[in-house]
């Protein structure tokens, strides 16, 4: 995953870390990856300019939420 948003363009650095304790397997003996088990955080350089993000589970919205830093 980490290394597949580094591939988008203006993406200078990017890391993910996911919840594996939240990892559970199914009735087909995989586990589903859901949006309250990432965190990632990523510096973005569009024409000289530095912004970071970071996207995060919010419980209150139950939604994964991207919000600048």
């Amino acid at each position: 995953m980490q290394k597949s948003i580094s591939l988008q363009p203006y993406v200078k650095e990017v890391e993910v870390s996911i919840n594996r304790q939240m990892l559970k397997e199914n009735d087909f003996g995989y586990a589903e990856l859901g949006g309250e088990m990432i965190t990632a955080e990523l510096e973005i350089d569009f024409e000289g300019e530095l912004v970071r993000a970071r996207l995060e589970y919010d419980k209150r919205l139950d939604y994964p939420l991207m919000k600048l830093l």
